[in-house]
């Protein structure tokens, strides 16, 4: 990945940076990277996900190589999920813990089942901006003698192509049927003639795949499905599609002061079908006294969009800050994740966002604020 100096300030390149210039896309400042924020406009990119299929560079997120003849129960103590239900070609969302319950990182977890050599092998994918501290936590808590750790974020590039008509697109320049395949399935075949990894999973709240491959094969995968017509998107529409889904993004919605309990993950903690893990006991006494607090779902009235920041409140009282929002391009309203505390995080309950000095209405509703209707299930 090439670096480029900008005002005293190093930013990585991905292998794509080139044809995202060949297009014009407008290029921002994320996580120490330099990627395009939108190629034509932040709404036509989300359509087109939503309605056919759009293709992101994701290739600034770190991506990890482990295997051992015990792998999986190595994991087991870093995650809160039972890595023990998958089989081979399946993966887990999941989080990385630390002592106090809080989230190091949202990852998933592609096993790959075990190897010639016997040993259990898999695939992790993290988010760019943790990903060296993902690393160092990972190398202090495996055991070095027993797991091997391969870092291939800077060999490969991942490539998503997300939407309903994703797979009818990509399957052409796969050596294998992709139908198959379920949500959060994935396969090792040829791509253009070479080798890849792909993988039924997104961010986007859409069916479609993920692609792990050399940067030369990567490029030409991209120019390839650029012509057959998929809309190449940026990271405004990448974050639209996520927050209409509800997915959590870290930094914002989650960090390491959050526990999943609070940030509405509690479907990923496994308490009664495994043994210890690191922020087990705080995630026990969680579970049985309850959280202080949750992430909400927020709808605003009229037009006006809740920010990172903003303050929520309730009775006149600053109750919670609201962590993600948008205007919302499928739903035609304003949407917002928040933490409040858990007695007004029932659905219905009416709070207010202080936006630029003045208060506006909330209403807390369910969460996805939006649901495919052709996503394929696991």
């Amino acid at each position: 990945m090439a670096k480029q100096e900008e005002n005293a300030v190093c930013l990585y390149r991905t292998p794509l940076y080139s044809l995202a210039q060949e297009l014009k896309a407008r290029l921002t400042s994320f996580s120490g990277w330099e990627m395009p924020l939108q190629f034509s406009s932040i709404t036509r990119e989300h359509e087109a996900v939503r309605n056919k299929a759009g293709m992101f560079d994701i290739s600034h997120m770190g991506k990890f190589i482990l295997q051992g003849k015990n792998l999986i129960s190595q994991l087991q103590i870093l995650v809160p999920s039972d890595l023990t239900r998958l089989q081979p070609g399946q993966a887990q969302y999941t989080v990385l813990l630390n002592c106090q319950g809080g989230i190091i990182d949202d990852i998933i977890f592609y096993y790959q089942g075990e190897n010639s050599s016997g040993n259990q092998q898999g695939v992790i994918i993290v988010n760019a901006a943790t990903t060296n501290k993902d690393k160092t936590w990972l190398l202090q808590h495996l055991n070095a003698n027993e797991v091997t750790f391969q870092d291939l974020s800077s060999e490969k590039i991942l490539i998503a192509v997300q939407g309903p008509q994703a797979l009818v697109y990509l399957q052409p320049f796969v050596e294998a049927d992709l139908t198959p395949v379920k949500a959060f399935g994935h396969i090792e075949a040829p791509v253009l003639g070479k080798p890849a990894f792909i993988a039924r999973t997104g961010y986007t709240g859409e069916d479609g795949f993920e692609v792990m491959l050399d940067p030369e094969v990567g490029i030409e995968l991209w120019r390839r499905l650029h012509h057959a017509g998929v809309t190449p998107c940026g990271l405004g529409a990448r974050d639209t599609l996520r927050l209409e889904a509800a997915m959590a993004l870290y930094g914002q919605d989650i960090d390491d002061t959050t526990t999943p309990l609070e940030a509405g993950l509690g479907w990923l903690v496994h308490l009664d079908t495994k043994g210890d893990f690191i922020g087990r006991p705080i995630l026990e006494q969680q579970k049985t006294a309850g959280v202080a607090r949750r992430l909400v779902g927020l709808q605003m009235q009229g037009r006006n969009i809740a920010r990172h920041g903003y303050q929520v409140l309730s009775a006149g009282k600053v109750v919670g800050a609201v962590t993600s929002g948008t205007l919302s391009p499928t739903l035609g309203y304003p949407i917002a994740l928040a933490y409040v505390p858990t007695q007004l995080a029932t659905v219905g309950q009416q709070l207010e966002v202080e936006i630029r000095g003045k208060t506006y209405p909330a209403e807390v509703v369910k969460k996805p604020f939006y649901r495919s209707q052709t996503r394929v299930k696991n």
